[in-house]
């Protein structure tokens, strides 16, 4: 699975998992991570995931005109 970590902004991290779309919070990246770790367990009981390949992780630049 993947996991997209990115700081909150009253604190702490958000997680994000972009197989399944599972969202949650931590203060910590461990923390941060085991929530998500259970949110997915917890989605993919009630919807599992049809093999479909790995997913294609990068990142991009946009350019922000002001």
């Amino acid at each position: 699975m993947t996991a997209v970590l990115m700081p909150a902004t009253e604190g702490g991290l958000t997680a994000f998992n972009p197989e399944t779309g599972t969202t949650t919070q931590g203060e910590t990246v461990e923390e941060a991570l085991a929530n998500l770790r259970e949110a997915t367990a917890l989605y993919l009981e009630e919807f599992p995931l049809v093999a479909s390949g790995r997913p294609l992780v990068t990142t991009f630049e946009v350019e922000v005109r002001g």
